[in-house]
């Protein structure tokens, strides 16, 4: 069933952060900051093996790299476009209209909770193939696998952060959604350079993200976000040219 991935990940994000908040009278103060930095290095980590599984090639007996004008371009022409637009205002200003809805005047945490644990869950390779693979073919073990990652993130996030993390459900369900929705549609045009390449700069996005949770506020990763389009457009440019 296509789009079953996605639901499976929104109920894990649901289910996780619904436990995560019970948990968090559970979790004493001075173990919140030692968690987050642990979190945020295995992220760094993830990030880091995904940019350079796809930037390292051996050849000639000698390591290489490629890729790399298409990293240039897309963290600079994106991160200027997101910050022209400005996506991270535009996600805070939704986290404070759901913490109207959710009725938690007095969660001072709750917009950074839903911010942060939206980038983490939605931005990455897992994310984007996963999501493809659900559309292209209905497969959706990658989907599946991701859904155990993010609940245990989401357990975490919620026990430090508090009710906003449960909201990040929305984008999730959202994001991953319509990856899958255009993917069902337009499978048949979709190469594996794209699908190779979205990674590659998805999961420089996540360093940064992991990197925010080891120092908070590096990255504006919100509003690199759109980097993500450049391998698109590079893709549409090789089709025209060809």
């Amino acid at each position: 069933m296509i789009g079953l991935g996605t639901l499976a990940n929104t109920a894990a994000v649901i289910v996780g952060g619904i436990l995560g908040l019970l948990l968090k009278n559970g979790i004493a103060k001075r173990f919140e900051k030692i968690l987050m930095q642990a979190l945020g290095l295995a992220t760094v980590f993830i990030g880091i093996s995904g940019v350079l599984k796809h930037m390292l090639v051996a050849e000639n007996g000698s390591l290489d790299t490629q890729g790399t004008m298409l990293l240039i371009f897309s963290l600079v022409i994106g991160s200027l476009l997101g910050q022209w637009i400005d996506i991270e205002g535009k996600m805070e200003t939704l986290g404070i209209k759901l913490k109207a809805l959710a009725k938690v005047k007095n969660d001072s945490r709750f917009v950074d909770g839903f911010v942060t644990t939206s980038l983490i869950i939605c931005v990455g390779a897992m994310a984007i193939v996963g999501a493809m693979e659900d559309g292209l073919t209905g497969d959706c073990s990658m989907l599946m696998a991701k859904s155990l990652l993010d609940f245990v993130i989401v357990v975490v996030l919620a026990a430090a952060y508090g009710t906003g993390v449960v909201f990040s459900a929305i984008p999730i369900f959202l994001y991953q959604g319509l990856i899958t929705l255009i993917a069902a549609l337009f499978g048949a045009v979709i190469s594996q350079t794209l699908i190779a390449e979205l990674s590659f700069v998805g999961n420089a996005l996540v360093f940064c993200v992991g990197v925010n949770l080891v120092r908070e506020k590096t990255f504006c990763v919100a509003n690199m976000l759109p980097a993500l389009l450049i391998p698109v457009f590079a893709e549409l440019w090789r089709v025209v040219m060809h």
